[in-house]
């Protein structure tokens, strides 16, 4: 079981299951005393009386507790028919007390006699660990975990080799790996834990933080990058006679990083960070244009059929009466047009082309293939990315594109051997999106808004949210809310999108809504990526609380975007819990998409974040935490790049633990390649 539910092969591997939380034992609570229902107590007293109440599957025991001075109630709902209580019989009773009926009871307690417990060596902190419902159901509980730990510890306790050699733990002041997991398990004190903790961590990031840098060295070492020196008359004619406004000083300062590393001779791997409405596709499309004053196209992908077509359509409307060409490939393109594309891509006919998976089949080859430009690329597998390296001889330049700003430690991780430009300024003349939260009782209030909205020329987009394990009831709300809008709003011309429409159905409403035709647009988050119309100035999301906040942020992003004032209105029910409460203040308080994904982190944790989980972390984190371990990972990144800097390929006999140990983690995992 431990094998199948825990991942768990053998004995060291148990002892790399850390307890989730400790519980202090060595302290004896008097009942008067409670008065937290988050603290665990434990209370030395007798039984007063007991009861079974019930049959059956409903029945139970209720016991008071006394300890001498004070009664509590306790309260057994599953095996009653266990239980042998004993009256004038001392016990130890431990759990969490809860508050009902204006008194304190404690639910399922752990008993044990008092006359079987040594209080004076009662271990201070209990470990707890986190157990299956499988687990459960076969006997393997939290206790049961702990017990297998005990029995581990005189082996464990005689000394294992050490992961890190003694001169990185003497500089660090480390702990040495036998002390720190007898002390995860079992620490004798809260500072004896957290030295433990600070070694395991900081030696989870240090692997991780080698292992990227490591690559990242190798590849710039290994892969001769296409040089681009020359900036030529594609990219000053577009930049001094059709560039549609001045570029923003954080614009230049960006496509200054990118000519930099074209010009380098080496392979360019860069994330381009920028917040929604922040111009990076005219900083891909002045990159492109420095490709073809050299020599070489450009192809764009992007992850939706409506974000490559936008991305058409902005670039066509960018190049008008230029002389550089850009296409469009989908998997909806046309036979007869794909053929001629493919020869005009053969010939160099082409410039850029934009397109969505479609571009990497093998069928699609290009005459001199120099950049390659991937936006939102975290909806894109390796596998998928990996194809457009192979279109050339040498894989071409790389830039990543992100409207979800990724918070520092995980851009160290995820994206660490990358390097990152962010465009951290929007255009001038942009005016703050203002954000309301709302619960369904002011709907009346909301329509009356919306009707002034629409009287003044505006549009307006009503988003539901689809939720993957139960998408006939969100269509069901979707259809619902856009019966509402209808019966709501006779006057005005109503529009629905949603993922379940054939794509020319959704590119016919959405181009309804882009051109005015429409006034209110009521979709699900196939919305969320690449939709840009400037007149809609409302936005509004049912059910807000149902979505996280970078898909809160990203929504937002459809309004703003053009020069009036625009607002996104979060719309909850009354009832929230305290965390909803706290993404729908953040959103209320911030348009800084830096500090949501901070907080995103913070509230989510890395794994939820935009599938950040399976789309870059070597190794898995057991202990440490991207939302809470910036600093150390800081620390353990630096430790990495100086040993890398002296021995890029770990060949040296002071760092064969090093070499032998990032070996051992690999095997682990699977290689997940030479693509960021």
């Amino acid at each position: 079981m431990l094998k199948k539910e825990l991942k768990v092969q053998t004995a060291l591997d148990l002892l790399y299951v850390f307890p989730y939380k400790y519980i202090d034992r060595s302290r004896f609570y008097k009942i008067s005393e409670i008065e937290d229902t988050e603290t665990y107590v434990q209370i030395i007293g007798e039984f007063v009386d007991w009861q079974i109440v019930g049959t059956g599957h409903g029945q139970r025991l209720s016991a008071h507790f006394s300890d001498g001075k004070d009664v509590i109630e306790v309260v057994w709902f599953k095996g009653v028919q266990y239980l042998k209580l004993q009256k004038g019989v001392k016990y130890i009773l431990f759990g969490k007390p809860s508050y009902y009926n204006r008194a304190y009871n404690i639910v399922h307690p752990d008993l044990e006699l008092l006359s079987k417990v040594n209080i004076e060596t009662r271990r201070g902190l209990e470990p707890h660990y986190n157990t299956s419902g499988e687990m459960k159901a076969g006997w393997l509980n939290s206790k049961a975990m702990r017990k297998i730990m005990e029995v581990l510890m005189p082996d464990l306790k005689k000394g294992i080799p050490d992961t890190l050699p003694l001169s990185l733990r003497e500089h660090y002041h480390l702990m040495d790996l036998t002390q720190s997991l007898v002390n995860i398990h079992f620490p004798s004190d809260q500072a004896h834990l957290r030295k433990a903790r600070e070694r395991l961590k900081f030696e989870e990031l240090f692997y991780i933080q080698l292992q990227i840098l490591r690559q990242m060295k190798r590849r710039e070492q290994q892969y001769v990058g296409f040089p681009m020196p020359r900036v030529g008359q594609a990219f000053n004619d577009f930049y001094f006679h059709h560039l549609p406004f001045p570029l923003t000083n954080a614009q230049k300062r960006v496509v200054k990083e990118i000519q930099t590393d074209l010009r380098s001779g080496k392979q360019m791997n860069r994330l381009l960070q920028g917040d929604v409405g922040s111009g990076k596709t005219l900083v891909a499309l002045l990159c492109a244009l420095l490709a073809k004053d050299n020599g070489f196209q450009t192809c764009i992908m992007a992850p939706t059929e409506i974000l490559a077509n936008q991305h058409m359509q902005t670039l066509s409307d960018l190049l008008k009466n230029t002389r550089t060409r850009v296409e469009l490939l989908t998997g909806t393109t046309p036979k007869k047009q794909r053929e001629q594309l493919h020869s005009a891509l053969l010939t160099g006919k082409v410039d850029i082309l934009v397109g969505t998976h479609a571009l990497i089949e093998d069928t699609v080859q290009f005459a001199n293939l120099g950049l390659v430009i991937v936006d939102e690329q975290h909806r894109f597998g390796v596998a998928q990315r990996a194809k457009l390296w192979e279109k050339n001889i040498n894989p071409p330049h790389v830039l990543v594109m992100t409207a979800t700003p990724i918070p520092r430690t995980l851009a160290m991780t995820v994206y660490g051997d990358l390097s990152v430009s962010v465009i951290d300024e929007l255009p001038p003349g942009r005016k703050p999106i203002q954000t309301l939260h709302y619960t369904n009782l002011r709907r009346d209030g909301i329509n009356r808004f919306i009707r002034q909205q629409i009287q003044t020329g505006r549009q307006i987009y009503v988003v539901y949210p689809l939720i993957e394990e139960n998408k006939k009831m969100d269509l069901v709300d979707l259809e619902n809310g856009y019966r509402y809008m209808c019966e709501h709003f006779p006057d005005c011309k109503v529009s629905m999108v949603h993922g379940k429409m054939k794509s020319k159905e959704k590119d016919l409403h959405m181009q309804a809504f882009a051109r005015g035709e429409t006034q209110i647009l009521v979709a699900t988050t196939v919305i969320e990526v690449g939709v840009n119309v400037p007149n809609a100035s409302v936005m509004i999301v049912e059910n807000a609380e149902r979505f996280g906040l970078s898909q809160l942020h990203q929504l937002r992003g459809r309004v703003g975007r053009g020069a009036d004032q625009s607002y996104c209105i979060l719309l909850t029910r009354v009832e929230l819990s305290k965390d909803t409460r706290k993404r729908m203040d953040i959103m209320v308080a911030t348009n800084d998409g830096f500090r949501i994904a901070e907080a995103d982190l913070q509230l989510r944790g890395p794994g939820d974040l935009e599938g950040t989980q399976q789309s870059g972390l070597p190794f898995d984190l057991k202990i440490a935490s991207l939302s809470t371990d910036g600093q150390m990972l800081e620390i353990a990144r630096h430790a990495a790049a100086d040993i890398l800097e002296e021995d890029p390929e770990l060949t040296m006999d002071k760092n064969a633990l090093y070499k032998a140990q990032l070996n051992k983690l690999k095997q682990r995992t699977v290689d997940w390649g030479l693509i960021s």
